[in-house]
């Protein structure tokens, strides 16, 4: 199973947005590495704040990974660029995270 490993960057933990490093494993061994931003309306709007921010992008990484290799993830973007590429992203994540 591919792991995937998110660290908070951000030293503020009040800054909007927040800036994350997510380290994405695949089962042989090889990794990606991507740098993802999270604003605070989007946490919100997808989480109600009942999941943690890491959960959300652990969550919205599976996501990516039932689309696509992991190699084909942008190394840098904003998580609100997801609905551009897949437009049932929010409906399908905010689902996922309220089990």
């Amino acid at each position: 199973m591919t792991q995937v490993n998110v660290s908070l960057v951000s030293m503020d933990p009040a800054a909007d947005p927040q800036h994350y490093v997510i380290e994405v494993r695949g089962n042989d061994g090889s990794k990606t590495a991507h740098q993802v931003t999270l604003r605070k309306d989007l946490y919100i709007r997808l989480t109600g704040g009942l999941k943690s921010p890491e959960e959300l992008i652990r969550g919205s990484f599976q996501f990516l990974l039932e689309k696509e290799p992991k190699e084909n993830i942008l190394p840098t973007f904003d998580l609100s660029e997801i609905q551009r590429f897949f437009p049932e992203y929010e409906a399908v994540i905010s689902s996922q995270l309220s089990k």
